[in-house]
């Protein structure tokens, strides 16, 4: 399918259906990264200002520090979050959310109240 200005379309009906298809690929990465649970994890510890390294990682339990880094690198990559160090004995390194990710943010939180208010239910579900 093509739209009038003949760029092949992703889909004929549906969400997908007005982005063409050669960018539907980058938009799944994006997807891919923005919502795996760590990354929600970050964007929303980062909500409350900007945190060093250790502090996100107390924040959120469970991450390894592998992963802490990870996501870090590729949220800061994308453009969600920020890396600033400051040149001080010992080194400080403070990550925070740039406005791309504070968009991001209200998304996240929204999706992160509907799994508080529905756990229950959903656990009930999975029994």
């Amino acid at each position: 399918m093509q739209d009038s200005a003949g760029t092949a379309m992703a889909a004929s009906a549906g969400p997908c259906a007005s982005i063409p298809a050669e960018h539907m690929d980058f938009i799944r990465q994006v997807l891919d990264r923005v919502g795996d649970k760590w990354s929600m994890l970050i964007v929303a510890a980062l909500a409350s200002g900007p945190m060093r390294y250790t502090d996100l990682q107390r924040q959120i339990p469970g991450i390894s520090q592998r992963m802490l880094t990870h996501t870090l690198r590729q949220l800061t990559e994308d453009g969600l979050t920020s890396r600033t160090a400051y040149a001080e004995v010992p080194p400080r390194v403070e990550y925070a959310l740039t406005p791309l990710g504070g968009g991001l943010y209200e998304i996240v939180k929204q999706l992160i109240g509907w799994a508080a208010d529905h756990h229950h239910e959903i656990r009930a579900n999975r029994s």
